[in-house]
């Protein structure tokens, strides 16, 4: 059973001035990824775009001291809509991302579940869960901010 401080629960909502067809369209632009945000590296794409069974590889760098090689596999994906997806690698767990019209807007739901897995963390962790969560949630803010920028260029 994953102990409390080896685990990371988020949720969280975003809005962005583009319809959702046009959030979608950005966000199957898998290859601008690695671009966008300086704490993706060594990403690629296995499969079809962001249908069942792709999967999405590569390398995340907070602003810590460590790395984390993930896996994501898509397995559920309703285009425009909705994305399901199981995170394999230095954390394990799912994660889905939900997007509905808000306005002229998108609202953006995003949802995960995951535990590390990489005995440094596990370890960093037990002892300093309040930091590596800093960490994770600056990445999450890095990612919104890089994706709106992206969204409002292609405007």
């Amino acid at each position: 059973m994953p102990q409390a401080w080896s685990v990371i629960d988020y949720r969280g909502a975003f809005t962005f001035a583009s319809p959702p067809e046009r959030v979608w369209a950005a966000i199957e632009r898998v290859d601008t990824f690695e671009q966008s945000w300086g704490w993706l590296s060594e990403f690629h794409l296995e499969g079809d775009g962001l249908a069942p069974g792709s999967v999405l590889i590569g390398v995340v760098s907070p602003p810590l001291p460590y790395r984390m090689r993930l896996r994501v596999v898509v397995e559920g994906s309703d285009p425009g809509r909705r994305i399901d997806a199981a995170v394999h690698g230095d954390l394990e767990g799912r994660a889905s991302l939900v997007l509905d019209p808000a306005g002229e807007g998108t609202r953006a739901t995003v949802a995960w579940t995951i535990e590390m897995v990489q005995r440094p963390m596990r370890i960093a962790a037990r002892v300093g869960y309040p930091l590596l969560r800093w960490g994770h949630d600056r990445v999450v803010e890095a990612t919104v901010s890089g994706f709106r920028r992206r969204l409002e260029s292609q405007a």
